[in-house]
């Protein structure tokens, strides 16, 4: 039986890997689950699936928590804020972590979990994107598993030789890997109608079921422009030679392997993440979840073309982030989170997004990411200035705010 620690229990992922184990109960006991904001949520999984711990934002809110848990007779452990979420990463009966906080909240406690020596389920991108290489060696330092949960690197996971396989080190067999992006909820609509576009459709997958940050990165491609630094660094792969993109608007391949050997392997399944979050609990085995099976009639037309990168200039900013290394790809996630925030509020235009990620990225001169703390101080840096630019284009602040 694995004992499991849930990082982000309540969002799109963590709500899909409860799934899975409710079909399992005799494979997994959850210790600890953990929610920023949706307290109500978590409130109701507390009760069915009974943890040890839970850890949410702010102590009012586990105080309340905490009452409202006593009251139906659950004795579960209310904790709060950064220090809690590194308690319940770091506690003994824990073997397994699924990292699913998203965005730059989730990388501490990652650590903490890797330096802990879980084995960690990674569902967090942004904690590649950061500080991918200290994550690696993290991992080997330790000689922790990270297995990718992300359905492209899940993909990727499944076609390789597990056994031969080293975090952040290509196959020797391996020849190149090919990600598929479905372009998102605009990738048939005109250019020219973009700006005009609301959150509510942004958030329209034509294909998946995801939270709400990680569908407008969809519609932008930043998503998938991460994705390529993600798999990068998990397979050591150089992006120009060893990695292709290809637009695929139906999600059923989502990822091939070429060999060395001309042997081209694909995976291939619903667009469903209940099927990575599965594959990365059971491995080295499969476990049975409750995503749809393929039906072999939706293959008898498989598009794939190649991607129109002046369509998606958020992709092409991600590629330059992964050229420059070091701070680059943290100064531009941290752009990206508060640029789609503001994009999700209505205070910004769905094409300013990309404006204000490329202006962010050519104001601050990356760095040799040597340290978390360097990492951070990037991170914060970008976030202040890209508030200070979107809160200027409307007059409301001066250039001196941005310093």
């Amino acid at each position: 039986m694995k004992h499991l620690t849930l990082l982000g229990a309540t969002g799109s992922v963590g709500s899909q890997t409860l799934e899975v184990i409710r079909q399992h109960p005799n494979a997994f006991k959850v210790i600890a689950l953990t929610a920023h904001q949706n307290v109500t949520l978590l409130h109701a999984q507390c009760i069915e699936f009974k943890p040890e711990y839970a850890v949410v934002g702010t102590q009012e809110q586990a105080m309340c928590l905490q009452t409202q848990l006593r009251t139906v007779g659950i004795m579960t452990q209310v904790l709060f804020g950064p220090l809690g979420l590194e308690q319940v990463v770091s506690l003994s009966k824990v073997d397994t972590v699924m990292a699913a906080i998203v965005g730059a909240a989730g990388l501490l406690p990652l650590f903490a979990a890797i330096r802990a020596k879980k084995q960690i389920l990674l569902a967090n991108k942004e904690a590649l994107i950061m500080a991918g290489t200290l994550v690696v060696e993290e991992a080997k330092r330790a000689h922790v598993e990270v297995l990718p949960v992300d359905s492209e690197h899940n993909a990727i996971f499944q076609c390789i030789d597990n056994d031969k396989w080293v975090l952040g080190e290509k196959p020797n067999d391996l020849s190149k890997v090919i990600l598929t992006a479905s372009g998102g909820a605009f990738r048939d609509r005109p250019q020219a109608q973009l700006a005009q576009v609301t959150p509510e459709e942004a958030c329209c997958h034509p294909n998946w079921s995801m939270g709400k940050k990680i569908s407008v990165d969809s519609a932008t491609l930043m998503n998938k422009g991460f994705e390529v630094i993600e798999a990068a660094i998990l397979f050591g792969l150089d992006a120009k030679t060893k990695l292709t993109l290809f637009l695929h608007p139906q999600s059923l391949v989502h990822s091939f392997v070429e060999y060395i050997d001309g042997s081209v392997l694909a995976q291939l399944a619903q667009p469903d993440m209940r099927i990575p979050i599965a594959y990365a609990l059971g491995w080295p085995g499969r476990l049975a979840n409750p995503a749809p099976k393929l039906n072999l009639n939706q293959m008898a037309k498989l598009e794939f073309s190649p991607i129109d990168f002046q369509r998606y200039p958020c992709l092409n900013l991600a590629y330059q982030a992964l050229r420059c290394g070091g701070t680059a790809a943290t100064i531009l996630n941290a752009a990206n989170e508060v640029a789609v925030t503001a994009f999700l509020a209505g205070k910004i235009k769905f094409t300013e997004i990309a404006y204000f990620n490329q202006q962010v990225f050519q104001k601050i001169q990356p760095q040799s990411a040597e340290s978390i703390h360097v990492i951070l101080e990037a991170d914060r840096l970008a976030r202040n200035i890209t508030q200070a630019l979107i809160l200027k284009s409307y007059g409301l602040v001066s250039d001196t705010a941005m310093i």
